[in-house]
């Protein structure tokens, strides 16, 4: 096996679909495959001996639709009964009113989610920049992005995991990522205390939600700590740049277009960041 293969774990009953982004060796010359879910926001590692290939004839279920990964399990195929595209609030009918969703900045430790969030923000006419940074240091990075571009939303997300089975939920060392998560998030709330001025979403697959929460994200990953779709981010992110400034978004509207739904997200009501203007520019 070698970097880039696309695999599954025997252990785990093929439930995820893996590319290999890294093979370490200790010592005494064994091997420990690092992973990176194809459809979900999860990092694990393995050993060699647990894991098996994705034939081409699997792989086909995995499906690439105008640049959205619609992107399912292998050994478990359920429609999603979603289309990935909502509708975004349509402009009244005059030629003098437009309008102006939301912006949104995007750090993402995973530089192919990212491609695939933003082609989707374009498909949806949401204003949105991205940034790939590795999760360790986006801490370091958020303060002077949020500045730079001024967003209405901020993403913080990549990839994460639980790395010790039924371990102690509540100690964040047993989280890959979620620490930094939590510290850019705190970084961020300095910057602007105020959560409706700066929706954050926060989190990836397994993330500590409580604490996430508790550092100032607005909406944030896992509650049941379930893997979450590479485009929850984006579903929850929609409806908050496409709904109107004076209305208090609900819950329910926001988490039923998630992928993975309440467990896989939730959060705190929010105002949306929709505006009409008028009259369009002129020149």
């Amino acid at each position: 096996m070698k970097i880039g293969d696309i695999v599954t774990r025997k252990s785990y009953n093929h439930d995820t679909v893996f590319k290999i982004i890294d093979i370490r060796k200790d010592k005494k010359g064994n091997e420990t495959v690092i992973l990176k879910g194809i459809a979900f926001r999860l990092i694990a590692d393995s050993n060699i001996d647990d894991l098996e290939f994705v034939n081409n004839k699997d792989l086909k279920n995995i499906v690439i639709d105008n640049n959205v990964l619609d992107l399912l399990s292998i050994r478990n195929i359920k429609s999603l009964n979603k289309s990935p595209f909502r509708n975004v609030e349509k402009v009244q009918k005059s030629e003098k009113i437009y309008g102006m969703p939301g912006k949104v900045l995007q750090l993402d430790g995973d530089k192919e989610f990212l491609k695939i969030c933003l082609d989707v923000y374009s498909e949806l006419g949401i204003p949105a920049v991205g940034v790939a940074v590795p999760e360790q240091n986006q801490h370091k990075e958020v303060i002077r992005l949020l500045q730079k571009h001024n967003p209405d939303i901020l993403v913080v997300t990549g990839h994460d995991s639980l790395t010790v089975k039924n371990g102690n939920i509540s100690d964040l060392s047993n989280y890959r990522n979620s620490i930094n998560f939590i510290k850019s998030v705190k970084q961020a709330r300095k910057w602007e205390p105020n959560k409706d001025n700066l929706v954050i979403f926060a989190g990836a697959c397994q993330s500590n939600y409580e604490q996430l929460i508790k550092a100032g994200a607005n909406y944030a990953s896992s509650p049941a700590r379930i893997k979450i779709h590479a485009l929850d981010p984006v579903f929850i992110v929609e409806k908050i740049a496409c709904s109107r400034i004076d209305t208090v978004v609900p819950l329910s509207e926001i988490l039923e277009q998630t992928v993975t739904g309440v467990d896989g997200v939730g959060g705190f009501e929010t105002k949306g960041k929709f505006r009409w203007a008028m009259p369009k520019f002129l020149y």
